[in-house]
């Protein structure tokens, strides 16, 4: 009984730490990266609605870009 215990906490102590170093090497090599960049590679499948949804916020709000800008139209920022 206390044997198996042993080998239960061993493995789950290895099984961490494989799981925690398995990590350190994600990441896209520079080569890589032109494929990624398609369009059709991105995650965002309703990209024409958010051109114009784009469309309506910076004819409505008159903001430049319509998204991680601050300000609006009246010129007060």
């Amino acid at each position: 009984m206390k044997t198996a215990r042993i080998v239960l906490t061993i493995l789950v102590v290895v099984g961490a730490a494989a799981a925690i170093g398995g990590c350190g090497a994600v990441g896209v090599n520079v080569w890589d990266r032109d494929i990624l960049s398609k369009p059709e590679m991105q995650f965002d499948t309703y990209a024409h609605d958010r051109d114009i949804d784009d469309h309506v916020y910076f004819s409505k709000e008159g903001s430049s870009g319509g998204r991680g800008f601050g300000g609006g139209g009246c010129g007060c920022n």
